[in-house]
């Protein structure tokens, strides 16, 4: 599988939207093969890890988010499940795995339905490595800051400051990858 041949059956190739996810994908991707390149005792999937982590941004088309040139209907948090139909459409079930399980550090059912979250109510949680590995990588890059990496204090601050119970799951995370 190609990632981009997938990516450019939807997008636009050079669009800005097309570029935002193209950037911020690389920028994902760049982070979780040096997570793996420094933890060969990790024993993933390496190819797996780049397509997915490509991939794992796909519904973004389908959401509104302006600010990132998203001009769908659906609410950005949306994006996750979303990609995940696309990719199932595709044929490619554990990549879509990725899309639907790597916002924030996972979303419980419990999250979802107590934040009356539009999203189908089921466990969005990171089980794999690989998995693990992408939705970590992703927390570290914002799709309005193209290039700039976030340092753990700046992230452990934005999940504080959303009440959301991530900083426990991010600081296991730490532990283990970096």
């Amino acid at each position: 599988m190609e990632a981009l041949t997938i990516i450019e059956k939807y997008y636009k190739k050079d669009s800005e939207l097309y570029n935002t996810l193209v950037y911020h994908s690389a920028d994902v991707m760049n982070k979780a093969v040096s997570i793996v390149i420094s933890h060969p005792e990790l024993k993933v999937n390496l190819d797996f890890i780049m397509e997915a982590s490509m991939l794992h941004d796909i519904g973004i088309l389908m959401t509104y988010a302006p600010d990132i040139h998203c001009f769908g209907i659906a609410p950005y948090i949306c994006h996750g499940y979303l990609g995940a139909e696309i990719l199932e459409r595709e044929g490619y079930h554990e990549h879509a795995l990725v899309c639907e399980r790597h916002t924030g550090t996972g979303l419980s059912k419990e999250e979802i339905i107590k934040q009356k979250l539009p999203l189908p109510h089921r466990d969005m949680l990171p089980i794999s490595l690989e998995e693990q590995i992408i939705c970590f990588a992703d927390c570290f890059f914002s799709k309005t800051n193209l290039g700039i990496e976030k340092s753990v204090e700046e992230i452990i601050e934005k999940f504080e400051k959303t009440g959301k119970g991530s900083v426990p799951q991010f600081k296991i995370w730490c532990d283990m990858f970096l």
